[in-house]
């Protein structure tokens, strides 16, 4: 980083000639960056990016040879990564840019204002404060959710059920739900240890919510408490996940759910 203006130096990588000039124009019309370099592939900005002295990579992911998530993967390597920006015309690869530790996944075309919101993210990840505490780096998970073109992250914690619907899952919050290209069964493996746990094949629930057990005709629900603005709920459990279910109630809450 420039260490007298404390501003951005950003490098924009896309193979297309159109895309590359767009996104440097754009970038360089932010007042939190004072320079703006380019590369129209990844075999070029890694060696850029090797130089040092680079704080942010905006990064298409479709280019040949060396694509931008394999890019984003030798990054993370570095003894002092940049921070990373996916910007694509892809939906479907933001859970793979996420998981390499993604601070943005802007779609194209691009916005403007949506762009400034990914350099904003950024900056604030570079301050001292609360936004620099609330950095998914932290330990809680996050699922990146995309509604009218802004990635919004849906933290795990924030999750109270998960509803399959077919290869995708909805999420429960106290503030809605969000549909993401993720299998249910894919959630069930990733946030187990987090106190997370399978009560039918189409519903996972959260077991620090859960309130209790009852029947229902010839079967079980598990009750749910609601926080914030969410309202109880109840969801059917299968014979197959009782046992388990009962098992870890009467077990009670374990230290790593109160991190979930």
């Amino acid at each position: 980083m420039n260490e007298i203006t404390d501003k951005l130096t950003v490098l924009a990588v896309d193979d297309e000639p159109p895309a590359l000039d767009e996104l440097a124009f754009l970038l360089r019309a932010r007042d939190e960056i004072a320079a703006v370099h380019t590369a129209s592939d990844a075999t070029t900005a890694l060696r850029l990016l090797r130089d040092g002295g680079v704080d942010a990579v905006f990064l298409d992911i479709n280019m040949p040879g060396l694509d931008g998530l394999e890019l984003a993967g030798i990054l993370r390597n570095f003894a002092l990564p940049p921070a990373v920006v996916f910007v694509t015309a892809h939906d479907d690869r933001a859970v793979s840019a996420f998981d390499l530790g993604a601070v943005d996944y802007v779609l194209k075309p691009l916005r403007e204002e949506r762009l400034a919101e990914a350099v904003r993210r950024i900056a604030d990840r570079r301050r001292p404060g609360p936004m620099a505490a609330a950095d998914p780096g932290t330990g809680d998970d996050v699922i990146p959710v995309e509604l009218g073109g802004v990635t919004t992250l849906v933290s795990r914690s924030s999750v109270h059920w998960v509803e399959a619907e077919g290869d995708y899952a909805r999420l429960h919050t106290a503030t809605g739900s969000h549909l993401v290209r993720i299998p249910i069964s894919t959630l069930e493996n990733r946030w187990a240890d987090a106190g997370f746990l399978r009560v039918h094949r189409s519903y996972l629930v959260a077991l620090p919510l859960v309130t209790g057990i009852r029947s229902v005709g010839s079967g079980l629900v598990v009750c749910l408490r609601g926080e914030g603005n969410a309202e109880p709920v109840e969801l059917p459990v299968s014979r197959r996940h009782t046992r388990e279910l009962k098992d870890r109630l009467i077990r009670g809450p374990m230290q790593s759910w109160t991190s979930r």
